[in-house]
């Protein structure tokens, strides 16, 4: 089975709107503050277990906006060029968000970040997958038996 040469591009594109969407809140300080509110609220209603998000000074919410910015940047360069080497970018960096995800979960951090990780990792695989099959496939044949 070939895959559509298409299918990695929308795969990179899905996911560069997917990420658009979850960070551009956290772009700015005012804005990730509400955000960093509700996820609190989140915990809170929740009961999820591990310490809760604590309020946030000015330096934590320059950390937070500057990681929005340049996550909301990088998702508008993949909107407009949702290439194979983007893509697998994007696929080794949702690798090491996962990590840092996984390590501050076992550190005690709001158990509310699994569901970003679990959402990191859908997305990790489905672009992976999306890369190796579109390499594994040129020209009708498997690129292995070349």
């Amino acid at each position: 089975m070939n895959p559509e040469p298409s299918l990695l591009r929308r795969v990179v594109f899905a996911s560069a709107l997917y990420d658009l969407v979850v960070t551009i809140p956290f772009a700015t300080p005012w804005t990730a503050e509400v955000v960093l509110s509700n996820l609190r609220a989140v915990h809170q209603a929740l009961g999820a277990g591990g310490d809760p998000l604590p309020a946030f000074t000015s330096t934590h919410l320059f950390f937070v906006a500057l990681f929005g910015t340049i996550v909301t940047l990088w998702s508008v360069v993949r909107l407009f060029q949702p290439t194979a080497f983007n893509g697998a970018i994007d696929t080794a960096g949702r690798a090491l968000f996962s990590t840092w995800m996984v390590w501050a979960l076992t550190q005690g951090a709001t158990r509310v970040v699994l569901g970003f990780l679990v959402l990191e990792l859908a997305w990790m695989f489905a672009q992976g997958g999306a890369i190796l099959g579109s390499r594994r496939w040129r020209g009708g044949i498997p690129a292995t038996a070349r």
